[in-house]
């Protein structure tokens, strides 16, 4: 786990030093700290020039390429890992971020074709497999989570590839004279003649949903789709390719009699590969019956190693899993790791957090994860999370609310009653099939929306997400594929920006290719049951945690990983710092109409959900946009 980053000039000018990309690697830092390296890459000579990091150096040739890595070491802590890694030859330069749990499966094969390894690293790996297979070869290959940067003197190109469901990411900026990537947008500030701009034709949808899909707030800026990668010549002309489609995946023919063996060996199998490490590896223990099975896997891999959970609770127990975790941990007889998110802390950390998170932080308890990877950095490099095992397996209620009740449910009458003011307008959306998909996982009401920005738009906010889950309608299991195609990747940049922020790695194993290609092979009848009259999603999941802690653990009701709002906004420390530093910048940005949002600061304790979602929202989006849009700090 690292951070890329870098930039190819598109016209007659050139880099001539380090300055720059010593500039980006310094703001992405933590991502990597125990080695930085650059190649200055000039395509016409076709020379690769290792480069200094320490001091500014004058290239050799004057380059219109540059590679810069920051490396975390995970796998060969020796210098033989290090990046940018060059081919034998010099032809070929790659970075790659994330891990590649399948890499030693391909190292004797490589040998066979006279490949020859210096190091123990799947970057190693994956450089042999490009020389090997070229890009689509090496691709079909790849079993992990990964962002890869390649460049090709023998052809001339530029390869950018992000894994297939976004788990790394990988920002791109395009402007007239450069392309530059990152695994971080903030690296784009150390750019000459760069300046953040907001992109309003993303707002309604940031609003709507808390998230965009591989966009960003930022004009020009937008995040690599996952499964896709970039061929891009020197001249800067590129084309978009995919190497992985949602829709062609979950086919399997499974033997139904066997299918919760199957099931379990994968999910084990798939733990089981995520656990190599030459560094500690421990668990994100919520106490839900993700985080727990992962646990209990990790744990059964390797029964005789110092294996760290890492738990966060709240004051407030109505949302604390404390009991089910501290159940977790004693079943499993595990060392345990406990930290409280207090509110003292929330505020103290939350402009950090928002400068980390590099938009407005969408989820309250995206705080948590940062506490727990604060605290985690001192107990383990390497931590697992139960992350994608809702999208991929069901997991959520507005699974069961479409398939079984769509008028029928809590969710329903609840986003009703946040409606009431404009019922014919919120009828007239929900009636539409597919916006009731699309609309399950938006946050607050349209009608406060309106209140907060009168010229916001369902239309343009839900525009694209409809196009893509018309892309979904003829492929099996598209409400699942469309949860992970649109809902996941968020959570996953939350994953990875909170935890790196700490220099953690964090793995996902519900997201190993052989068991999503299973899961999304499995009907939804087999994954959404009636228990004691009431249906339950993530059937399979649960039968499995109910065989290996008990029944009440694997079918209580479930909790999400969240804070007590209402508390939060209500607090001294926030309406200190809503008075003092976001109501009169807020009204100097004059994007939004805030008079709704004072008066529901002024009745608090009697707001509804929709409403301090809109509090929330507003908030969020000052931090933000005072960090990125309004100066030129690097924290």
């Amino acid at each position: 786990m690292c951070g890329i980053a870098g930039y190819l000039i598109k016209n007659s000018e050139i880099e001539t030093n380090n300055s720059v990309i010593k500039k980006m690697l310094l703001l992405q830092k933590h991502r990597g700290p125990d080695n930085s390296a650059i190649v200055a890459i000039n395509s016409k000579l076709n020379s690769a020039e290792d480069i200094t990091f320490e001091n500014e150096t004058d290239f050799k040739n004057p380059s219109n390429l540059v590679f810069g890595f920051n490396r975390l070491s995970i796998l060969d802590l020796s210098p033989n890992g290090d990046q940018p890694m060059k081919s034998s030859d010099g032809n070929v330069v790659l970075m790659l971020n994330g891990e590649i749990y399948n890499a030693e499966d391909f190292k004797d094969e490589l040998i066979a074709k006279g490949f020859i390894f210096k190091g123990r690293s799947d970057t190693e790996v994956v450089l042999n497999l490009y020389n090997a297979y070229g890009i689509e070869g090496m691709l079909e290959r790849l079993n992990g989570m990964f962002a890869i940067v390649i460049w090709d003197a023998k052809i001339n190109k530029l390869f950018l590839v992000r894994d297939r469901f976004g788990i790394k990411p990988l920002y791109i900026l395009e402007e007239e004279n450069r392309i530059s990537f990152s695994s971080e947008i903030k690296s784009f500030k150390a750019l000459p003649n760069f300046r953040f701009e907001l992109d309003e034709l993303n707002v309604d949808e940031f609003l709507l949903f808390r998230n965009l899909i591989n966009k960003t707030l930022f004009k020009n800026i937008r995040n690599l789709s996952q499964g896709k990668y970039l061929e891009i010549g020197e001249n800067g002309n590129y084309q978009e390719k995919t190497f992985y489609n949602l829709n062609d995946d979950g086919n399997l023919k499974i033997d139904t009699k066997q299918l919760d063996q199957i099931f379990a060996n994968s999910l084990e199998k798939s733990v089981k590969s995520q656990l190599i490490s030459d560094v500690k590896v421990g668990a994100q223990l919520s106490g839900g019956i993700d985080s727990s099975l992962v646990t209990y896997f990790a744990q059964k891999s390797m029964p005789n190693e110092d294996f760290q959970t890492i738990s966060i609770l709240f004051e407030n127990s109505k949302f604390s899993e404390e009991y089910y975790a501290a159940a977790a941990k004693s079943k499993l007889n595990l060392a345990s790791n406990m930290f409280t998110l207090n509110q003292k802390y929330f505020f103290d950390v939350f402009d950090h957090a928002t400068w980390c998170f590099e938009q407005p932080i969408n989820h309250p308890n995206t705080i948590g994860l940062y506490l727990l990877s604060e605290n985690a950095k001192d107990l383990v490099t390497v931590l697992l999370s139960g992350e994608g095992a809702d999208e991929v397996l069901a997991g959520y209620s507005r699974f069961i609310d479409y398939e079984y009740h769509s008028f029928f449910s809590r969710e329903f009458f609840s986003k009703l009653y946040l409606n009431k003011k404009n019922l014919f307008n919120f009828l007239h959306v929900y009636l539409n099939k597919e916006n009731r998909i699309i609309t399950a996982s938006t946050f607050g009401s349209i009608s406060c929306l309106k209140k907060i920005k009168p010229n916001f738009s369902f239309k343009k906010a839900t525009a694209f997400r409809k196009s893509l889950l018309r892309g979904f309608s003829g492929s099996k299991n598209n409400h699942r594929k469309y949860e992970m195609a649109t809902y996941l990747p968020d959570l996953l940049m939350r994953q990875d920006k909170m935890s790196m922020a700490f220099s953690i790695e964090n793995r996902v194993p519900f997201l190993d290719n052989n068991f999503v290609s299973l899961a999304l092979s499995i009907d939804n009848e087999k994954l959404i049951t009636k228990r004691k009259g009431k249906y339950e999603g993530k059937n399979l999941l649960k039968k499995l945690a109910a065989n290996i802690f008990d029944i009440d653990f694997a079918y209580r009701a479930k909790e999400s990983f969240s804070i007590p709002m209402k508390d939060f906004l209500g607090s001294d420390e926030f309406i200190t710092k809503w008075n003092t530093q976001i109501k009169d910048s807020l009204k100097r940005r004059k994007i939004f109409d805030i008079s709704h949002i004072n008066e529901i600061i002024l009745n608090i304790k009697n707001a509804n959900t929709a409403e301090l979602e809109c509090v929330w929202q507003i908030y969020t989006f000052e931090v933000w946009a005072q960090q990125y849009l309004d100066n030129d700090s690097d924290s």
